[in-house]
């Protein structure tokens, strides 16, 4: 990641607008897909979360490494690539550009937001309004589907495929898919960015990688979960959404969310950065390995 030699001040501000760019695109997205049927499957999504990420990294990494991700951030911390007094300032900014991002969007997209509504027979707040809440948090399984079916007319009927949606669906395995994802993200992102992993692209394109490592996990886990891997992506939008009014739709929302989209998260890049630093890395520091005797 890059070296500290910006203000706390100036690497927080370059977190607030690389989180923004984040979630404007990323969330855009969704908005766009699920709201107008603008894109005509997945992929289109999951790229555009993946071209998202690599343009922050590119605009401001080099100031703040581009962190966008509280778990990211704890994670480079735990395993000595980030300073802990850097931890809170980072997570504050980031959540600060994801609610920003949400609040334009929220702003942008208010007429097909209320036209969804209108065409399902759903009250914001109201039993099934998650159909639109989950263009700001997320939710499992992902809701998205129900959302386009035009055969649905009344919140009792949209509120009544949710529910069998979530009959099918356990906490425990979303749980599992944001740790399997997030762990698989943190790997990634330590392997790219360890000068001494000789296996890894130039400095350069790492940012490519990791936005097309995000794109796949979406395309393979967003049917699931809706693909977070990133709590101020959630949570920042998720507050958001409450004072919209989608009330306790939002938060707690209908299962809870900081189990799955906070805590799971956590879990999987601490475990990804340390599959990473005490089992792959090891590997490159081999006595008499690539001339390397330390």
């Amino acid at each position: 990641m890059a070296p500290l030699t910006y203000t706390l001040t100036a690497r927080c501000v370059a977190e607030v607008i690389g989180t923004f760019i984040l979630v404007f695109f990323g969330c855009g997205s969704v908005h766009a897909a699920v709201l107008m049927g603008a894109h005509s499957g997945l992929w289109q999504v999951a790229i555009v979360w993946g071209v998202a990420i690599m343009l922050s990294i590119y605009i401001i990494g080099g100031v703040s490494g581009s962190h966008i991700n509280p778990a990211i951030t704890l994670t480079l911390a735990m395993w000595g690539r980030f300073s802990w007094h850097g931890v809170v300032p980072y997570i504050i900014s980031q959540m600060a550009g994801a609610i920003i991002a949400a609040g334009v969007l929220i702003t942008l997209f208010s007429h097909p937001l209320e036209q969804r509504e209108k065409d399902r027979g759903v009250t914001r707040g109201g039993p099934g309004s998650e159909i639109t809440a989950m263009c700001y948090g997320e939710y499992f399984p992902d809701p998205g589907g129900v959302s386009n079916n035009k055969n649905l007319h009344t919140s009792s009927e949209v509120e009544s495929e949710l529910q069998e949606g979530r009959n099918a669906f356990a906490k425990s395995t979303a749980m599992f898919a944001e740790v399997v994802g997030t762990m698989l993200l943190a790997l990634v992102v330590f392997a790219v960015t360890d000068p001494r992993n000789e296996g890894a692209p130039p400095a350069g394109l790492a940012p490519v990688f990791i936005g097309l490592t995000v794109a796949v996990l979406i395309s393979v886990l967003a049917p699931l979960t809706q693909a977070c891997f990133n709590p101020a992506r959630d949570v920042g939008p998720r507050i958001v959404a409450y004072f919209a009014g989608w009330n306790e739709i939002a938060i707690p929302g209908p299962r809870g969310f900081l189990e799955v989209y906070v805590a799971a998260p956590i879990i999987g890049a601490l475990l990804g950065g340390g599959l990473y630093e005490r089992i792959l890395r090891p590997l490159f520091y081999r006595p008499g390995a690539h001339g390397n005797n330390a």
